[in-house]
């Protein structure tokens, strides 16, 4: 019961885990081969809305944002890591990616939450906090609900 339970859950979550792993996997190998001036680019536009970002050199920046991205991707690809932890990794990101959206002058029409055409790029990632959020509740659900107090199964939940 418990092995149907799984792919059951797995059959729900792919779509999302296919969707936002693809993409990261994507954004994370095109990052690899960046050059001086992309990585100067890239760091100096995240230290705009994160200061500290700043500190470090360019393309160690954009080397572990890199590697961020690739650890996120094989979180939500390799189903062995849980709903839970590949959601939380995403909604971190995509929090981190709306700050940039919400305090980055010229990302928001004034006085507004919509985007100019130069802020679509990184408001749509809105979607990944959609994602990331989902992923996260269901794998709490998963497991509060198939495991009881002290780890014992709980009969009700299966279905």
């Amino acid at each position: 019961m418990a092995f149907g339970w799984a792919w059951d859950s797995l059959a729900r979550q792919l779509p999302l885990r296919l969707t936002a792993g693809t993409f990261f996997l994507s954004s994370g190998l095109s990052k690899l081969g960046a050059d001086e001036d992309t990585a100067e680019g890239l760091q100096q536009f995240a230290a705009t809305t994160y200061p500290f970002l700043g500190e470090q050199d360019a393309r160690k920046f954009v080397r572990m944002l890199s590697a961020g991205e690739i650890a996120i991707a094989a979180a939500l690809l390799v189903p062995v890591f849980p709903a839970a932890v590949a959601g939380a990794a995403v909604t971190a990101f995509s929090v981190g990616t709306l700050g940039l959206y919400l305090r980055t002058p010229g990302m928001r029409e004034e006085g507004s939450l919509r985007p100019t055409e130069q802020g679509i790029g990184l408001a749509k990632d809105v979607w990944l906090l959609g994602i990331g959020v989902a992923l996260l509740v269901d794998g709490v659900n998963e497991h509060g609900c198939h495991r009881g107090h002290r780890g014992h199964r709980r009969h009700h939940c299966h279905r």
